[in-house]
């Protein structure tokens, strides 16, 4: 591990991280996928939340916001959510990257951290909506797209037109 990955800690996002975490998320990410702090927080609360930080000297530089959600059910932007009735997957809903932590391979850290979760609790597999161009990233992390039933592709295309669906299974360490 470089020394710039040892000094990146990996933790719990919390509510306070929200005013960083919503500076990250305006640096990457166009005006439509914005999400404001309701939305962010609730998925804190989600009783399957893997809602992560990544911290550096004492900044956020990172985040991931994942959850325990329905199969193919993906939430709308901006949605404030309510626990679902039954979580089937591993939903990883944002993972956001500061400009001074791209390339460190934080990105890569809170999603094994997610994968080790989902594992435990006995998900099999993990699904998201890679937006603005970043299917080869997720490619890279195992993620690979398919067939989607209509209903499926009528909620991804509401994340923009690069909006593409993506899964994984998720594995035991």
């Amino acid at each position: 591990m470089s020394g710039e990955q040892q000094s990146i800690t990996i933790r719990r996002l919390e509510r306070g991280d929200l005013p960083a975490a919503l500076a990250i998320q305006s640096a990457a990410y166009p005006a439509p996928l914005i999400e404001d702090e309701a939305a962010f927080a609730s998925r804190l609360a989600l009783p399957d939340a893997c809602c992560l930080a990544a911290v550096r000297n004492g900044a956020l530089v990172a985040y991931l916001l994942a959850h325990g959600w329905p199969s193919q059910a993906p939430p709308p932007v901006g949605a404030v959510l309510t626990p679902p009735g039954l979580s089937e997957v591993l939903f990883i809903h944002d993972l956001a990257v500061s400009p001074a932590a791209r390339g460190s391979g934080v990105g890569g850290r809170l999603m094994e951290r997610a994968f080790a979760w989902a594992a435990e609790r006995g998900f099999r597999s993990a699904e998201l909506i890679a937006v603005e161009g970043a299917a080869p990233y997720w490619r890279s992390l195992g993620f690979a797209e398919g067939a989607i039933p209509e209903e499926l592709a009528a909620k991804v295309a509401a994340y923009g037109a690069q909006a593409r669906w993506m899964t994984r299974p998720v594995r035991k360490a």
